[in-house]
């Protein structure tokens, strides 16, 4: 039996899956007019179908939204949704690191459990200096 994944790129329109192919393949995080202004090329996109398109891959996992800087990241590695997403984010050079860290999920859930907080979904936004611009 194949396992499937639910964060599988299948089952998306194709607008989505263009909107999923320019952050995939973009350096920095985009805004949704970014994304629009790369899609130009080929027919005309609405904002609003932009957002929808967005919205839909944030739900299945394969994009994030950085609030602070109002801009969409494609997803580096799919986790399970109890997974919290954490990105540093250079304020020099616009550089986004994603990654996980267990001990931070843990101890959020813990404050969850304890405050009876029922956490939907946990973005965590490092702001800073990367290596090379810290130098």
């Amino acid at each position: 039996m194949a396992h499937t994944h639910h964060h599988s790129i299948d089952d998306l329109n194709e607008t989505q899956k263009r909107v999923h192919r320019i952050l995939c393949s973009a350096q920095n995080p985009l805004s949704a007019y970014d994304v629009l202004d790369k899609m130009r090329g080929k027919g005309a996109v609405t904002p609003p179908t932009v957002y929808r398109s967005l919205d839909k891959l944030i739900e299945k996992g394969l994009a994030h939204r950085l609030e602070s800087l109002n801009a969409y990241v494609a997803c580096k590695h799919p986790h399970d949704h109890q997974d919290m997403a954490a990105f540093a984010i250079c304020e020099n050079c616009g550089l986004v690191k994603e990654f996980t860290d267990p001990h931070i999920s843990e101890r959020l859930s813990h404050w969850s459990d304890d405050h009876a907080f029922s956490a939907k979904k946990v973005t965590v936004e490092i702001r800073g200096l990367c290596e090379t611009c810290a130098k």
